[in-house]
């Protein structure tokens, strides 16, 4: 079975978000799934549409995101 086209996205993170990605991969973990820290980027990806699309926590994601670095897109 070939292997999924995926679209690859590099990021700069900071130390502090680097360790929440860390802790919330290994609280997401069990004994029989280990879950990786691309895993936990792809559901906050999915979530954060979902709530988007039925206009949910739009202020409040506007405030995290003023609260953060501009991205450095060039």
């Amino acid at each position: 079975m070939p292997k999924k086209d995926r679209k690859r996205l590099q990021v700069v993170i900071s130390d502090e978000q680097d360790a929440l990605l860390t802790r919330t991969a290994y609280e997401l973990s069990s004994p029989e799934r280990l879950i990786s820290k691309s895993e936990v980027v792809r559901l906050a990806i999915e979530k954060i549409a979902k709530e988007l699309g039925e206009g949910e926590n739009m202020e409040e994601y506007r405030a995290i995101l003023d609260q953060t670095e501009p991205a450095d897109d060039s």
